[in-house]
């Protein structure tokens, strides 16, 4: 096994371009998502971004924006989501199968001026997943991909 990470935070889009909402811990049920989120059973049923990789973004645009700007539903910190398309990332008692990058949208320009340019290259925007098991995530818990 790796290295384990943490999850950092977890958030909770109730409408389509609605607000964030912060949670310390979500439901996740397989093939469907995160409970009470607006995307739900598409093949982008969680977004995940890293932490170092915003904190990197934000040192790089001289910005302050809250990590919850990115619009995605986990926080990771300790684990590289780039190339990581088909990997299972275990997030405490659940696995999640990376289907994807997440491509920045210009709502990213609304948060921080640039922030979509600088997210294009080295999946920058983080990646998004299919849940492949019912159970709770909680802030704090051990994040790491399983072996290939």
């Amino acid at each position: 096994m790796s290295a384990a990470g943490r999850l950092e935070a977890i958030w909770v889009k109730r409408a389509h371009r609605g607000p964030m909402d912060r949670v310390a811990s979500a439901a996740l049920v397989a093939g469907r998502g995160l409970v009470g989120n607006a995307d739900q059973g598409k093949r982008r049923q969680v977004t995940v971004i890293a932490l170092e990789t915003w904190n990197r973004l934000m040192t790089e645009l001289a910005a302050a924006a809250d990590p919850s700007a990115r619009r995605a539903n986990l926080l990771v910190s300790g684990v590289d989501l780039l190339d990581s398309r088909g990997r299972i990332l275990s997030v405490g008692s659940c696995r999640l199968r990376i289907a994807g990058e997440t491509r920045p949208c210009e709502r990213m320009d609304e948060a921080v001026p640039g922030l979509r340019r600088a997210m294009e290259p080295a999946w920058g925007g983080g990646a998004f997943a299919e849940v492949l098991d019912d159970g709770t995530v909680s802030i704090g818990d051990a994040v790491h991909f399983l072996p290939h």
